[in-house]
């Protein structure tokens, strides 16, 4: 339970500097290995990220997602908290492992969870929207070949039938995949996430089986829960070249290809983009791509999830710097610049315009969507107080700054219709560990006491008063 009382909401709707449509969602985000732990409990078999950060040197002094913020133990304070705060909507993920038996075939413990999950939430009046894959593949589909291997989306498809076929006529929104471009290119491309694989030609097999099993996912859905709302997330930046250079906006339209393009073309377009599938022609032969596999990939959806940080400021690297490390494939000849201005705790650069640009590209490449922000935030170095408080100006300033470009984006035509911040809770950051702490609740590792950070508060009165309220 919090270690605060909250008190009554100091605003209203007539209090609001920028008012949302009537009916937004506001809403907070996790994802299960960040938050969950009882990664041994109730048959829950292994992860990639289970295995990865077990492995020595992997992950910021060793920590694990072994005990997280225990939500599974403890998801009925959480929702308590989530009451407090006034959220209308929670963007949870499935833990696929929990849900999946060991040797294949499901673990009807696993999804026991998250219908107790779900049906807490509706009796809280949050709606429920789940992701189906956060990045925690069962280790015995890695070892099968993982994404590299065509079966993990067939896989995938059986997962996803099994999930909504319980919960289907509950949940309000899903999302197939959070992120895929990580999955594929920091996954099996860098190895700076699990399951920590290197290689440019299989990050791209990874990304076109991603979109495979998110397209295989999307039948399933529509046959278990014909009325599901089916979306999916993706991590696509607004990418600007350093300068107005031939080269350096070359190197924009690179990373373009390779972090936007390349999964929104297939899913809009129901075509891989033929800049960047000649730009990696001497990596790839695009053979993975069968007949038929992008009439799948591009099944109508009815919304897109973005999760949107900072934008990406590119352009050629200097003569003779090459970057070896990079996840991007042909991207070894391009450097990545700071946005002048503030960063956060994770030294990512604080630009709300970004997001706006993002909003307003979508709508004019990819068509009259609804749109959701489904994952925006940032990591500061919070503290409790002497006095209990947990005070984050420089996250309330961040939440309230890129509100304001959404707002932009609204009043320009794009149709969003909710924004999730990251996180709800303070969790496993990937690699970071626990040194990095995304959420507006905080949450002592070692005692598991939560405490509403001032940004909770303060969003608990942006939800009241339908926006961003007045100074």
């Amino acid at each position: 339970m919090s270690t605060l009382a909250v008190p009554a909401a100091q605003t209203s709707a007539q209090d609001a500097e920028l008012r949302f449509p009537p009916g937004f969602w506001w809403g907070a985000a996790t994802a299960a290995y960040q938050v969950e732990g009882a990664v041994a409990e109730d048959g829950r078999t292994p992860s990639i990220w289970d295995t990865f950060a077990a492995t020595p040197g992997r992950t910021d002094r060793g920590d694990t997602g072994e005990r997280a913020a225990d939500h599974y133990h403890r998801y009925l304070d959480d929702i308590g908290l989530m009451t407090r705060i006034g959220l209308g909507a929670y963007r949870f993920s499935v833990a696929w492992p929990r849900v999946r038996a060991a040797g294949g075939g499901i673990n009807p413990a696993g999804l026991d969870f998250y219908e107790r999950l779900v049906d807490a939430l509706l009796a809280a009046g949050i709606r429920p929207v789940a992701t189906l894959y956060h990045w925690d593949l069962p280790q015995e589909l890695e070892d099968a070949g993982g994404w590299t291997a065509r079966d993990t989306a067939g896989r995938f498809a059986d997962y996803a039938a099994a999930v909504a076929g319980r919960l289907g006529d509950r949940v309000s929104m899903w999302n197939t995949l959070n992120e895929p471009w990580c999955s594929a290119f920091l996954g099996y491309g860098s190895g700076g996430h699990a399951p920590g694989r290197r290689g440019h030609r299989q990050a791209l097999t990874a990304a076109h089986h991603l979109l495979l099993a998110h397209g295989r996912a999307v039948q399933a859905l529509r046959a278990a829960a014909p009325r599901s709302h089916v979306s999916v997330a993706l991590n696509a930046g607004a990418v600007r070249p350093v300068t107005d250079t031939p080269a350096d906006h070359d190197a924009a339209r690179r990373i373009d290809g390779l972090l936007n393009r390349l999964f929104l073309d297939p899913i809009f377009r129901r075509g891989y983009p033929a800049d960047i599938q000649a730009d990696t022609a001497t990596i790839t032969d695009w053979s993975y791509v069968r007949d038929g596999d992008l009439a799948v990939i591009g099944a109508p959806i009815d919304a897109l999830g973005v999760n949107y940080y900072q934008p990406d400021l590119v352009g050629a690297a200097p003569a003779g710097q090459v970057d070896t490390g990079t996840p991007y494939p042909t991207g070894e000849d391009i450097a990545f610049h700071p946005t002048p201005g503030p960063t956060t705790g994770m030294g990512w650069s604080i630009d709300p315009t970004g997001l706006r640009d993002l909003l307003l590209r979508f709508r004019r490449d990819y068509g009259e969507l609804p749109v959701y922000v489904t994952e925006n935030g940032a990591a500061f170095p919070d503290e409790v107080g002497p006095d209990g408080r947990v005070a984050d100006p420089h996250r309330i300033d961040y939440v309230r700054a890129h509100l304001a470009a959404a707002h932009e984006a609204i009043a320009a035509g794009v149709d969003l219709r909710g924004y999730f911040v990251w996180s709800l809770l303070d969790n496993f950051e990937w690699a970071y560990g626990y040194s990095k702490r995304f959420g507006i609740v905080h949450v002592d590792y070692d005692t598991q006491v939560r405490t509403l950070k001032d940004s909770a508060h303060w969003y608990r009165d942006v939800i009241t008063a339908g926006g961003i309220p007045r100074r």
